[in-house]
């Protein structure tokens, strides 16, 4: 079995023509553990795999609980993520959208995003018993980012800044752009990507992905969420 440094609890699609394009775009399949070979699309305003370059290794994905590393087992881990989905529902919004956040590009749900909040909130709560605290390098770089106070507090508490009430799920698809290179993404993306977005969009399963030495994130398993 291979060697995991983090696991993560991510969302990911089903198999299909989305996570497929998706998967291309980035240039890594995490379901499938291997390189993607990008597409062809005429107008980005640099090379896509240099688009892509800082993404690439997570695999397609919205994250619900943020990277960590192991204080236990993986498999006293996995039973304790097959309960938890066991006893929660999946969360449903109208569609994504694709939208700028900051320096970059990402799907966002549109509609009532907070039972998708409060889905991402009780997975973190509920494993967080199997995450190692961070070191003190680790909370240093996250507090050069300038963190609020709740998100600093979110950082003592949880290990990562962006969480509970500064949980904004999103699906990321490229790394810093200038406003330009984003628009020019944008309009190439946009009609390419907009019939594969699903409608509605749900949230149907927890899926637990994991870290190789490489640094490349692997879809290791998927639990439905049947509460």
């Amino acid at each position: 079995m291979p060697e995991y440094t983090r696991f993560a609890v991510y969302y990911a699609p089903e198999p299909g023509p989305f996570a497929d394009f998706c998967a291309s775009w980035l240039g890594w399949d995490a379901a499938r553990g291997m390189p993607a070979p990008h597409p062809q699309i005429a107008g980005l305003p640099r090379p896509v795999t240099e688009i892509t370059a800082t993404p690439r290794k997570y695999g397609f994905h919205g994250t619900l609980k943020p990277p960590f590393r192991l204080t236990g087992s993986r498999a006293a881990l996995e039973q304790d993520l097959e309960a938890l989905a066991a006893r929660l529902g999946p969360a449903e919004m109208p569609g994504l959208t694709l939208a700028r956040l900051g320096a970059f590009l990402a799907l966002t749900p549109t509609g009532d995003t907070a039972p998708l909040a409060r889905l991402a909130a009780e997975t973190v709560r509920a494993l967080d018993i199997h995450r190692a605290p961070p070191s003190e390098a680790e909370l240093e770089r996250r507090r050069n980012a300038r963190l609020s106070p709740a998100q600093d507090a979110n950082l003592a508490r949880w290990g990562y800044p962006y969480v509970m009430d500064d949980f904004r799920f999103h699906l990321t698809l490229t790394g810093k752009l200038t406003p330009r290179e984003a628009t020019q993404t944008e309009v190439a993306l946009r009609p390419l990507l907009t019939p594969l977005l699903p409608e509605p969009f749900r949230v149907d399963a927890l899926c637990l992905f994991g870290e190789d030495r490489d640094g490349s994130f692997h879809l290791l398993h998927r639990y439905a969420l049947s509460g």
